[in-house]
């Protein structure tokens, strides 16, 4: 009876969750209600909750409240923290213009090339490294859309081929700034095999190396599929210029555009200058960015003079953060849903049908659905990251379970999400790509979809040949 109970009960949870999705619901607090109501029903059950160390309240009706704190807790001075430092860098760099000098530096040698073609590699990649700095999908492409659309229309692109850039420039890049790879990473370091594991270990040693050609596979499949929908569309392709006001030009010194395009890639540079110096002393995600924080206002003083007002702008940091707290309660809200379901005995009903499998060759099937699951999700929902947060806590266990190695599920299940995302015509970045350009967002679709799919499948099987 038990088992029924369970099993129905977690369809009915699952079902719940991937409608919200779908239909592109504030997830966060759905995962909140049904994680705090499965825990209800296993108390019911008589299982208790299936949290380690978890210490009763002496009141059964109070359990799964304090186990939400308890929760709470954990993620807040683990990966939560992280993410809401590197939120309020990211706002700083926003409000002294760093951000605004690194796309300029980055994109002015992109007018001096002629080729039209030549450029649709050249942008895709360039848009991924600013992707850096600017990690939102959705932002970066409204900048590009102001910075480079007009170049490109001028060299002669066609204005699908152009949109069709822009809305994939925010994929995969390897960044340990990254908020998936710092959960993930936080997340493999409580684990045994991973203890000690940082986000800069992670990003390094493991995405990075299928991030990097899958990136590289992209650009190539760019050039050839833009090139042949152009020459197939060459009746239907407009030549009127698409009007979107341009940013206004950077100003300053050699010296001044050089320190500040810097400075948002400060951080980084510092983690993979320590990474490859091979210091004892490592150097952490947010010890990082507080040393940069602290150069760059270093910088600002010098360069306003010792100004009172540099000091006030300082609070933009703090608030900042505030930015990262919606990610964070995704994690926090993931991590209750789990616990919902390893309380009423799924999870490990899941690892008990998976150790069955071990040794008969079938390791790539988790892999695989958690994959396609993701680009299902992604492609109705617009969403590229809701489902690997919400999955994240069960990466290892089912792994552990299937006999495979977390990260076979981790890179290939993260990745495909962010590159699906620009395949979905709801997708935040699609559709403000196409009202930008006057084009609708199924055939600016059209254009993305062969090299994020193509690139879907080429880390799909690099990621199996590496680490399954």
């Amino acid at each position: 009876m038990n088992n029924f109970i369970m099993l129905g009960t977690a369809i009915i949870a699952i079902a719940l969750v991937i409608y919200m999705l779908i239909k592109k619901m504030d997830i966060k607090i759905t995962l909140f209600a049904i994680g705090i109501i499965l825990m209800y029903i296993s108390i019911a059950m008589g299982n208790g909750i299936a949290i380690k160390k978890f210490e009763s309240t002496g009141l059964m009706l109070l359990d799964p409240l304090k186990a939400t704190a308890d929760i709470f807790k954990q993620t807040l001075s683990a990966a939560g923290f992280i993410i809401l430092i590197l939120g309020g860098y990211s706002a700083y760099m926003s409000k002294i213009g760093a951000n605004d000098v690194t796309v300029s530096v980055l994109t002015k040698p992109i007018g001096k090339i002629k080729s039209t073609y030549i450029l649709v590699p050249i942008v895709f990649l360039l848009g991924n490294l600013l992707s850096l700095v600017i990690p939102s999908a959705s932002n970066l492409a409204i900048i590009l859309l102001a910075t480079l659309f007009p170049v490109l229309k001028r060299s002669g692109m066609s204005t699908l081929t152009a949109a069709a850039v822009i809305a994939t420039t925010a994929t995969v890049i390897p960044t340990p700034l990254g908020s998936d790879n710092v959960a993930i990473a936080q997340e493999l370091a409580k684990f045994p095999a991973y203890a000690g594991l940082t986000v800069t270990d992670y990003v390094l040693k493991y995405h990075a190396i299928v991030s990097i050609p899958t990136l590289g596979f992209m650009a190539i499949l760019h050039y050839f599929w833009q090139k042949f929908m152009d020459k197939k569309q060459v009746n239907d392709l407009d030549r009127e210029e698409v009007e979107i006001k341009a940013v206004s030009e950077i100003k300053g010194s050699a010296l001044f555009k050089t320190v500040y395009a810097l400075l948002p890639l400060l951080p980084i540079l510092l983690l993979i200058m320590v990474y490859f110096t091979g210091s004892s002393s490592a150097l952490s995600v947010e010890v990082a960015s507080i040393l940069s924080f602290i150069i760059a206002i270093i910088c600002e003083l010098v360069r306003h003079k010792g100004d009172n007002k540099v000091l006030k702008e300082t609070e933009t940091f703090f608030k900042g953060m505030a930015g990262g707290v919606s990610i964070v309660a995704l994690l926090v809200a993931a991590s209750v849903f789990v616990a919902g379901l390893n309380s009423i005995g799924l999870i490990s009903t899941l690892q008990k049908t998976m150790i069955s499998t071990q040794g008969t060759g079938m390791g790539i099937v988790l892999p695989l659905i958690l994959v396609a699951l993701s680009m299902l999700i992604v492609l109705l929902s617009g969403s590229g990251t809701a489902l690997f947060f919400a999955m994240i806590p069960l990466i290892v266990p089912l792994a552990e379970a299937a006999g495979i190695s977390p990260i076979a599920i981790s890179v290939p299940m993260g990745l495909a999400g962010n590159l699906m995302r620009a395949v979905s015509p709801v997708a935040a970045v699609t559709v403000i790509v196409a009202g930008s350009v006057k084009k609708n967002a199924i055939d600016v679709v059209k254009r993305t979809s062969v090299p994020m799919v193509g690139g879907v499948i080429f880390m799909f099987i690099l990621s199996m040949i590496m680490f399954l």
